[in-house]
């Protein structure tokens, strides 16, 4: 199985494995090791969570070289809907449009132009397939990872569906190779609220490759418009071509409930990865049987929430939906995605099957598994159940399994220490070596 490619980063100079990342993991990912997190690169679903929880910034998130724009001719860049509620309310769009050329685009779309069409590739699969009920919504690649590996039972509701930054990039290269562009001079960018996204890019589900080409983190590239503000504040707006009207149901599409407001039914709208999990749970143990849709978003409050946005997700919120009110009227677009939505809606559907990526397979073997698992149940026995942590590993089950497949020893549990020192089956100097292991020898020196 090959690894989930993952943003997320562990800076080695900075993190002092103090846990934070490790306890509020949703996939358990997160061990520590000689004083430092490490990610485990198959569990990891890049929500985030780590990110948001380290008190030192320890973790980041890679992204692109900006200047790989430059190797096209033609330089499209997409926008979410988030990026737009980042700013203050006396930053018009066409402000932010001519930003971007500046800097160097040749295009701008925003993936929102798209969510029309996506929301009727939606209503019409799920008329085709009214028994893959409850549908679960695409739009979060850390909400699809999620279910590849914990609830890969659950993967036939997930819609297979290309979302709106997949199908902005598709029209844009239809209409460029339509106008006599050679492929190679295309060059198309997703500007992203979080990890996930990037990893949806860099290795998707569903498909062999990305129909965008790179990614440009949103916190990376607010900047850099803030700074051109600056410098071009005295200075005569340029023209912008792009002059396209968005309905108010396309610009709420990445807040929650934007999605499940759309569709009849029993529509649910959760965020908060662990709030999803929850959910999810009860559905796979069929708990609730009389959902026909979820929209699932990681973050809390939505891509507002995003890892890599810049201000406070209640403000952003506010500020599209004043953004929503002043499209309360239609007017003139220049938008023609609508003129291509037959095509998107025949190549939006994802090539291949969701396959599962599951975590918890003890053995390949059924009956090697079924030992193992035994195995587990007895070693539960003797562990102290209370998930401190302190083996660097987020919980004694964990810890277990991880004794089971050959990954830890049991005797990194601190209160089996305790007893193998007591009954004289370990020294004092060999615990203190076995934490030396998991936290590093820093920890245990005198300062000077």
């Amino acid at each position: 199985m090959e690894p989930f490619y993952h943003a997320l980063k562990v800076d080695p100079k900075t993190c002092v494995g103090c846990t934070h990342c490790m306890s509020l993991c949703p996939t358990q990912a997160i061990r520590v090791r000689d004083g430092q997190a490490s990610i485990n690169k198959n569990a990891c679903v890049d929500c985030g969570m780590c990110l948001k929880s380290c008190p030192r910034r320890a973790i980041y998130v890679a992204q692109d070289d900006f200047s790989r724009i430059f190797q096209y001719r033609y330089r499209v860049v997409i926008l979410p809907t988030v990026l737009f509620g980042q700013f203050a309310e006396d930053v018009t769009e066409d402000q932010i449009f001519a930003e971007l050329h500046d800097m160097g685009f040749t295009h701008v779309i925003e993936a929102a132009q798209t969510y029309g069409i996506l929301a009727k590739a939606t209503q019409k699969y799920m008329k085709e397939n009214p028994l893959s009920r409850p549908f679960i919504s695409g739009f979060c690649p850390a909400i699809v990872r999620l279910v590849q590996v914990r609830f890969p039972s659950l993967l036939d509701h997930i819609l297979p569906l290309k979302q709106g930054m997949d199908l902005a990039a598709i029209y844009a290269r239809r209409k460029f190779t339509a106008e006599g562009v050679a492929p190679e001079d295309i060059g198309i960018f997703y500007v992203t609220p979080c990890a996930a996204k990037i990893a949806a890019v860099k290795s998707p589900v569903g498909e062999d490759a990305s129909d965008i080409d790179g990614v440009i983190n949103l916190d990376f590239l607010y900047n850099k418009i803030q700074m051109g503000l600056t410098l071009h504040k005295d200075a005569p707006l340029p023209p912008v071509p792009e002059q396209t009207y968005l309905s108010p149901d396309a610009i709420a599409w990445s807040l929650s409930e934007g999605e499940a407001s759309r569709f009849e039914g029993r529509c649910l709208a959760i965020d908060g990865i662990h709030n999803v999990s929850d959910i999810l749970e009860k559905i796979e143990n069929d708990e609730l049987l009389d959902i026909d849709y979820l929209e699932l978003r990681a973050c809390d409050h939505s891509c507002s929430g995003g890892t890599l946005t810049v201000n406070n997700r209640f403000l952003t919120i506010e500020r599209l939906r004043k953004r929503m009110q002043l499209r309360t009227e239609a007017r003139p677009s220049a938008n023609d995605i609508p003129r291509h939505e037959d095509y998107l809606i025949a190549n939006g559907r994802l090539r291949e099957k969701i396959p599962p990526r599951s975590i918890d397979q003890l053995d390949d073997n059924f009956v090697a598994a079924m030992e193992k698992m035994e195995k587990i149940k007895r070693i539960m026995q003797v562990l102290p159940a209370i998930d401190c942590g302190a083996c660097g590993a987020p919980s004694c089950q964990t810890l277990a399994r991880d004794v089971v497949q050959g990954k830890a020893k049991l005797n990194q549990c601190v209160f089996m220490q305790k007893l193998l020192c007591k009954d004289a089956l370990m020294t004092a100097g060999e615990s203190l070596r076995l934490s030396e292991r998991t936290w590093g020898i820093s920890r245990f020196e005198q300062p000077e």
